[in-house]
């Protein structure tokens, strides 16, 4: 599932703001009551009646089945992160339905059967503790590698408990560093103090529910102690979060972003306790160290020193040029054609690696820094792929590459990246048979002409009558990208029963860079939505599928898409699943962390933004005696992020109008909907059940 934020704002924290005022004509704001008594009996009572029609389906069994065996099967490739000479991996199976954290050797890790040590097992803790705990990551201490502060979640929310813990020993350290749940975000400043950016109290959190005061903390303090540093401004639209970067060369420093809009930011040096401005683009990403140069990657075009850094590219500047405050003369490592875009950058002791995206299929560089500047090596690597950097280390030039298509098994790459010649490690096993099935891509015209391209994943020698069975997914939002990934449960559940599988890269996401997805900002969104539609009628006109065959489902920004094409279109459609959405575009500043995607969807306080968004919004554009096709909503409590309120308030009013609908809310799982291994497989089940339903018949 896509997220609505970057990587760096994935942890955060407490409950959704309480419901602003409505409007006078929104009858169920109510439902807006997070886990309110009377908004839960009723999910309890919509939760049944989905539940018996899809639970109760005979197929509903052996899709559970097959969806659990293939999220539990122990021949998975257990994915790695290298810490301090060491294969580190989080892994979940059906004896471990929580996850445990657990290393090997290299060389151990390489073999067929690698021996693990358990550092934490999450289903003990959470039995000994009585807590659901949730993975949500590890930000270890450098450069000694031993210390980690694990950021664990009760059930799933994006609010986390930090607690330290030392790999050495397996145990978390005593006196050591807890801090108790808030959407937080930190850094090891030493190993006795961190930086660290959370709920202090009334006036720290701004409107989406992120923190803007950086403080630091040192060992052994009361969070009253700490020491503040930095406060942005409550007024900012996501937040203020610290970040620190080393390199192979003994070169540290710390870091602040502050979130001002979504893709604006100001960037700030730490210097002993004290903060300075850098002079970086509003639109870029510090994206690690090596040799002592800093590694950003652009957005937007960037002039400084005599240099233009074309937008979407990767450049490097030097730490000390940083620290000195002199005119930066960025070194542009990588700049995109109207193709490409930057999928991944690692760094590692000497190098750096970088994955793009090549109309949409995967290319790996190594780049490197010497005297007369810097090289570029490509990297030999399978085609028509998606590739992805799964681990890298700055204290060796050790990586690992992941790979992976639709009808092609994860497989892992192992990588000396001073003398790149990858070679296979592991391979994922064959989860589905995919005898017989092909992938094409093809390209749809939208509404301004430009070609949209998508992946159809069908039947070899498939009779073009429109008869087939068709699911297609897209994203279109945050410039994040669509490629091919080896999905195992649709495989299973889906291809292998005849059917087709369709990937659209509309406007709005990453796939082309920084322009791509400038498109459909704001007001000019309504694009994103015409290229999806497009995607599917030149389907049609191909007769790969018909309007009574197809379904189409996405999450979070695109169960929004999902929302909006059930409105705009609901002949094209015969099923739509609408996963963890935002729904209510008139009120989603108010609900969870919405106020921080203005910059995405615009504000209803600007009233040129306020008439798009009433014109698209799906809850506000639902209309009585349409005939719409039955959607599919699901959601879940746990959900700190989107919220489950819009999904609620969606299906309510559906009932209101006499519309049919199925809707169901988790309990568990937060935004991501993975508490544990069960609760995906369940998610999956029903999905497919209420696919099968629509477009195979009963």
């Amino acid at each position: 599932m896509m997220s609505l934020v970057s990587a760096a704002l994935l942890t955060g924290a407490g409950a959704p703001p309480s419901p602003a005022a409505a409007p006078a004509d929104d009858p169920f704001v109510w439902l807006e009551d997070w886990t309110g008594p009377r908004a839960m009996q009723w999910v309890e009572a919509e939760n049944k009646a989905t539940v018996d029609a899809f639970q109760k389906d005979p197929r509903y069994a052996g899709y559970y089945k097959d969806a659990l065996a293939i999220a539990s099967a122990k021949d998975r490739i257990a994915m790695p992160m290298l810490i301090h000479g060491r294969v580190y991996n989080f892994w979940r199976d059906a004896d471990h339905p929580q996850g445990i954290w657990r290393y090997t050797s290299p060389a151990d890790y390489a073999s067929d059967a690698p021996h693990w040590t358990t550092v934490l097992d999450l289903d003990a803790l959470s039995k000994a503790e009585g807590k659901k705990w949730v993975w949500k990551g590890a930000n270890i201490l450098d450069p000694e590698e031993r210390l980690a502060l694990l950021n664990l979640s009760d059930g799933g929310e994006d609010a986390v408990t930090l607690r330290e813990f030392d790999l050495e020993t397996g145990q978390f350290v005593k006196g050591g560093f807890d801090i108790p749940k808030s959407k937080q975000n930190e850094g090891w400043l030493d190993q006795d103090s961190i930086l660290i950016a959370r709920d202090w109290g009334e006036g720290s959190m701004t409107k989406s529910g992120y923190p803007f005061v950086v403080k630091i903390l040192k060992r052994g303090e009361p969070l009253a102690a700490a020491k503040e540093i930095y406060r942005g401004e409550a007024s900012d639209q996501v937040g203020t979060f610290p970040m620190i970067l080393s390199d192979g060369s003994g070169n540290r420093a710390a870091f602040l972003y502050r979130g001002v809009t979504f893709f604006g930011n100001e960037t700030y040096l730490v210097t002993d306790g004290a903060v300075k401005k850098l002079p970086l683009p509003t639109r870029s990403q510090l994206q690690g160290m090596v040799d002592g140069q800093v590694l950003i990657q652009t957005s937007e075009e960037w002039k400084s020193g005599g240099v233009t850094v074309p937008s979407g590219s990767l450049a490097a500047v030097p730490l000390a040029a940083l620290q000195s405050g002199e005119v930066l003369k960025p070194q542009i490592l990588f700049a995109p054609n109207a193709r490409q875009s930057i999928d991944g950058v690692a760094a590692t002791k000497g190098h750096v690696i970088l994955s793009i995206n090549d109309n949409v299929r995967g290319r790996v560089q190594v780049l490197t820094p010497g005297t007369a500047g810097w090289t570029s090596k490509p990297v030999a690597l399978p085609d028509n792929a998606t590739i992805s950097i799964a681990s890298a280390s700055d204290k060796d030039d050790k990586a690992y590459l992941a790979v992976a298509g639709f009808l092609a098994p994860t497989t892992l790459w192992a990588m000396d990246a001073a003398d790149p010649k990858p070679a296979q490690v592991k391979a994922m096993p064959a989860r589905f048979d995919a005898a017989g099935l092909v992938v094409d891509q093809f390209e749809a015209t939208s509404t301004d002409g430009t070609k949209i391209p998508y992946f159809i994943v069908h039947k070899k020698g498939m009779t073009p009558d429109g008869g087939t069975p068709t699911i297609m997914t897209a994203y279109g939002g945050f410039e994040v990208p669509m490629t091919p990934s080896y999905a195992a449960i649709t495989g299973k559940l889906w291809l292998e029963r005849g059917n087709s599988f369709v990937l659209a890269n509309i406007r709005g996401g990453g796939e082309f860079g920084p322009a791509w997805h400038e498109a459909g900002l704001k007001t000019k969104r309504q694009i994103i939505y015409d290229d999806f539609a497009a995607v599917a009628q030149d389907i049609f006109a191909r007769k790969l599928s018909s309007p009574k065959k197809f379904g189409i489902y996405g999450g979070s920004n695109g169960g929004l898409l999902m929302g909006v094409e059930f409105n705009q279109h609901p002949d094209l459609w015969n099923g739509v699943v609408i996963q963890v959405p935002l729904l209510d575009m008139i009120r989603y500043e108010q609900i969870a962390a919405g106020a921080s995607w203005v910059d995405e969807y615009g504000s209803v306080s600007v009233p040129a933004e306020k008439a798009f968004l009433e014109k698209i919004s799906p809850y506000a554009n639902i209309r009585k005696g349409v005939k719409y096709p039955t959607p599919y909503i699901w959601t879940t409590t746990k959900d700190d992020r989107v919220g489950p309120q819009h999904a609620r308030k969606f299906a309510a009013r559906l009932k209101d109008y006499g519309i049919p609908y199925h809707f169901y809310e988790d309990t568990a799982g937060g935004h991501s909907g993975d508490a544990d291994i069960e609760q995906g497989a369940r998610l999956q089940a029903m999905q497919m059940v209420y696919f099968s339903q629509r477009l195979e018949g009963k």
